[in-house]
């Protein structure tokens, strides 16, 4: 990989603005000028715009037009981190094109989402109708990270102002092939567990003075993966729960544990809220042990969009968009990890995610083909025309 974009293909607006911000090294939540360059091409737009630094996380809140019907578009401008650069064939932060693909770090997660809407608003900005919209960007640094200052700050601070969203476009990488085939219109949430479980620790050859904490822990593990979850439907999948690591601390072969740590994750459908899961794990826990510990963490609630009835849809809005630019109708899905849609989504305010494929996310060698890129932008573009179009 010797060629960059600007020598090998005519200079198009999504091409070169994912170019500067695939340049900037914006690990999380390190924005690294993201978000100023960003601010720079909305203000040329009329933008008003924003940045507010809260624990070391960077937010960029924009609006422009004064209308009662809001619409957001959600993303971040913080990436993972390269991994070994000696596999990268090219250093992961020089945005480079090869084969019609472009790699770097940010090349689907999800830099060139936010340099499609950038091109898509510029081309559009002048049919849209500021006084019947307002539009916002909504941009966070920390969606990879822990997402306690990101988002979850934005939704907050809109609260604050008053601010009801109707819909909520995410810049999210979607699609499984080719940019358009797929959309998500929810996702299952996530909850992580800790059970400490306590017993009396011991020697092997008295067990009758022992109470060994790995039996307890294996009885609760047993309760918790053969509890019947919901299967699902063909909108949505069922929920799920993995035990993900076993704790009894420095290994000896002749004592029995007097403690015993269970981590677990569950990935939850939108049957369940959080206060209602994190009941029902513990009535199944104690059931067992009365006397664990439990402790809970990185909550992600779930979150399901429906079609609007007799109002502006933006499911519809988006599926018009993608079968105008592309001929097809996407597939509908909710599947993958949690996305900061579930800090925007609400009975109000729909939330809908489409991007550029997935396959490459957080991997070496991130990429896509340069098509994804066009097309997505197009598909962006078409959007905001059908918004104008809009009665």
């Amino acid at each position: 990989m010797k060629s960059s974009i600007k020598t090998e293909i005519p200079q198009a607006k999504s091409l070169y603005f994912s170019e500067v911000l695939m340049a900037r090294p914006s690990i999380t939540p390190t924005d690294a000028g993201c978000q100023s360059y960003l601010v720079y091409r909305l203000e040329k737009m009329g933008f008003i715009c924003k940045i507010h630094n809260i624990e070391g996380v960077s937010n960029l809140v924009a609006h422009w037009g004064e209308g009662d019907t809001h619409v957001a578009f959600s993303g971040h401008t913080d990436v993972v981190p390269p991994g070994p650069i000696e596999k990268w064939h090219s250093d992961p932060f020089t945005p480079v094109m090869s084969h019609n693909r472009l790699y770097g770090r940010g090349a689907a997660d999800m830099k060139t989402g936010l340099a499609a809407m950038l091109a898509a608003f510029e081309r559009a900005i002048n049919e849209l109708d500021a006084s019947r919209y307002t539009f916002w960007w909504l941009i966070t640094s920390d969606e990879e990270g822990e997402a306690e200052y990101g988002s979850k700050w934005i939704k907050s601070y809109l609260d604050s102002l008053g601010v009801a969203l109707s819909m909520c476009l995410v810049g999210e990488p979607t699609a499984s092939t080719h940019t358009g085939d797929t959309i998500k219109v929810g996702r299952r949430g996530s909850l992580s567990g800790t059970i400490l479980v306590k017993g009396k620790q011991g020697h092997v050859a008295y067990p009758h003075t022992c109470n060994n904490a790995i039996h307890t822990a294996s009885e609760i593990i047993n309760a918790l993966t053969h509890y019947q979850w919901d299967q699902g439907s063909v909108d949505f999948p069922g929920t799920s729960l993995q035990i993900t690591h076993l704790d009894t601390g420095k290994f000896v072969d002749n004592l029995v544990p007097g403690q015993t740590r269970i981590e677990f994750n569950v990935r939850y459908s939108w049957q369940f809220d959080q206060a209602g899961l994190i009941s029902l794990l513990s009535t199944i826990i104690r059931k067992v042990s009365p006397d664990v510990t439990l402790s809970w963490s990185r909550p992600c609630e779930s979150y399901l969009s429906r079609p609007a009835e007799n109002s502006l849809c933006l499911i519809q809005l988006v599926e018009s968009a993608i079968v105008n630019t592309t001929g097809r109708y996407p597939v509908i899905s909710t599947s993958g990890g949690t996305s900061d849609g579930r800090f925007y989504a609400s009975d109000s305010t729909q939330v809908v995610e489409v991007g550029v494929p997935n396959t490459t996310i957080h991997q070496v060698n991130e990429h896509i083909h340069i098509s994804d890129l066009l097309t997505l932008e197009d598909i962006y573009t078409e959007i905001l025309i059908g918004l104008a179009e809009a009665r």
